[in-house]
């Protein structure tokens, strides 16, 4: 008996947050548009820090883009050495 998650538009979103700052209360927006109403809040602070757009797609500053690209960096050079300290111990014990 899971209920089905609702997936809302962007759009959606966006007009529930400047319906929200129009008339100034949170709790009959959420009545009204049938959404909990700490969905409505969370819609509000990522629309406060510009990541709801229209697009759906969460904008990112420069420095999140960096810091993204540099962990996957991380995690690849992490497994290469992974592999690499795996060939040195199988190569180590053939010498034996």
């Amino acid at each position: 008996m899971t209920k089905e998650r609702k997936n809302y538009s962007p759009e959606f979103r966006i007009k529930a947050v400047e319906l929200i700052s129009a008339l100034g209360s949170l709790k009959p927006v959420a009545t009204e548009l049938n959404v909990n109403h700490n969905t409505l809040i969370r819609w509000k602070k990522e629309y406060r820090a510009d990541k709801l757009t229209a697009s759906g797609v969460k904008v990112k500053s420069k420095e999140e883009q960096e810091l993204q690209s540099l962990r996957k960096e991380l995690n690849e050079i992490r497994l290469e050495r992974d592999i690499l300290k795996k060939a040195v111990s199988i190569f180590s014990k053939s010498d034996r």
